[in-house]
């Protein structure tokens, strides 16, 4: 782990217990003395990373103790309203496939945009500073709220509607899935690349089912390929090494 002296302000991660918030969140540990998490109930059709998200939060409290002095308390939130607005593939049974103005229809319009609203209203109150997310434009599923404008222009956004300067690090936002899984293994070794594997979550369809090399799901949804292929990628680089 790093030797760095951390940040005294206090981060919110936004963790919903798949790759890229346990990435995430190992980021902000390794950097921050203080770190909370917040996830967010929006009856995703998926919501067993619900239940994995804690696991993993207990995990790397276990299996890492320079972390667990950091690791603070965990927030959920009932977004329930979200599945009300939004008719997609990750709120109801439905087939995934691409829709006419080029979008899968697993994009929940507006989702991220409203997570770090809410985040940042829960960060002001808990005396935080910095949000930490997963959104990344390199290998994704091309949901616009994931670009690198939209959430700079949402921290300054936020900074100005709550009249206080509010940090918004994207630390997975030019990386490639590949790239991902070399992070947690700089960041927590072998150990925190096991524990992605087996106590996360990314499968849109919710499905834990047998392990893959690369961790559990369906094999077969958008997200399961994404991290599939990037997994092979790591696996193919640290052999070239």
């Amino acid at each position: 782990m790093s030797k760095r002296n951390p940040d005294p302000r206090t981060a919110l991660v936004l963790f919903s217990g798949g790759q890229d918030s346990t990435a995430c969140l190992a980021w902000a540990l390794d950097r921050y003395t203080n770190v909370e998490t917040l996830g967010f109930d929006y009856r995703q059709r998926h919501r067993i990373e619900l239940d994995c998200r804690l696991v993993v939060r207990d995990q790397i409290a276990a299996q890492f103790p320079a972390w667990r002095a950091r690791l603070g308390p965990d927030h959920l939130l009932d977004l329930a309203l979200l599945s009300q607005l939004s008719d997609t593939a990750l709120t109801s049974e439905r087939a995934i496939e691409m829709q006419a103005n080029g979008l899968p229809n697993t994009f929940v319009p507006g989702r991220n945009l409203l997570f770090l609203t809410l985040a940042a209203t829960v960060a002001y109150r808990r005396g935080a500073s910095v949000l930490v997310g997963g959104m990344c434009e390199t290998d994704y599923s091309g949901y616009p709220d994931c670009r690198d404008n939209t959430i700079k222009a949402q921290q300054l956004a936020l900074s100005l509607g709550l009249d206080t300067p509010m940090t918004v690090e994207t630390p997975l936002m030019f990386l490639t899935k590949a790239a991902t899984w070399h992070l947690a293994e700089q960041l927590g070794g072998e150990a925190l690349v096991e524990l992605t594997r087996e106590h996360t979550h990314t499968c849109y369809l919710g499905e834990r089912g047998a392990r893959h090399a690369w961790g559990h799901g369906c094999g077969h949804c958008p997200a399961c390929e994404l991290r599939a292929s990037g997994h092979a990628q790591y696996l193919q680089e640290r052999a070239g090494c």
